[in-house]
Formats: C-alpha cells, structure tokens, sequence
C-alpha cells in the first residue's frame, strides 16, 4: 500500500494550502502540501524532506494530526496528515516553488468550495476539527 503525508500549518486562524503545478491527473488543483512517503522513511524524516524539496525551507514537525485512506488509479493508499510550522508565512519572504504554482493562508471552512485534490478532501473534517481546537 502506497503511504503519503500531508502536512498542516495553521496559524492566526488560516491553513497554508499550494496549488498543484499543471500536470498529472490532479494538475492545477489545491492541496495541504506533502507527498509520498519513500522506503525505509519514518514520517517526520518525508516531512522534512518533502517541505524542504517543495518550498526551500525546513519545517519544524509537531504531532500526527489523523490518517485516512483513499484510492487512486485503483490502488489503496493511506495519507498521514502532520502538523508542522514554517519557519516563516511566506509573504515577505517568498517560497522557492518547486511543484506547486501558488500557495496562500486560507480559511479552513473555504476548502470544500475550492477546487482540493480528493485524497485531501478524505481527510477535511479532521483537519478541520483540529483547527477548530487550535484556535
């Protein structure tokens, strides 16, 4: 089974969402930044790589927010999701994006009415749920 992360920074009440770069299957769609989770990998070990490649920056990892599981292309996959915390927000200061086209700070309610890949979207109402016990 194929292992992935997503990684959740939430901080003065929005969430950090990217937007996905216009190719594959989910090309050109919203997301909670992360990626597949390599061999021999631990999960804060893909967190840190996965941020450093997709953004430039090292990211501090905190505690495992949920998992879930989704299909895609016919296969069972699993999703971690992590809560981590940029070292910055990324306005003054820009992201060096890698894979994505866009990214912003975003109202956690907002997500279902953007257009989020859905393997994200299998795991919204516990993100969700967290942030509200964040605030």
């Amino acid at each position: 089974m194929s292992r992935s992360i997503a990684c959740i920074d939430y901080r003065n009440g929005k969430i950090f969402i990217a937007k996905r770069q216009m190719v594959g299957d989910m090309g050109g769609r919203w997301e909670f930044p992360g990626g597949k989770i390599e061999d021999g990998e631990d999960l804060q070990t893909a967190v840190v790589r996965e941020m450093q490649e997709e953004f430039g920056v090292t990211v501090t990892v905190g505690r495992k927010i949920t998992s879930g599981t989704f299909t895609h292309k016919g296969k069972p996959c699993t999703l971690d999701v992590l809560e981590v915390k940029f070292p910055h927000d990324g306005i003054q200061n820009k992201f060096e994006l890698t894979e994505h086209t866009d990214y912003k700070w975003e109202d956690i309610e907002l997500i279902p009415s953007l257009n989020f890949v859905d393997s994200d979207l299998s795991i919204y109402n516990d993100v969700k749920k967290w942030c509200e016990n964040e605030k």
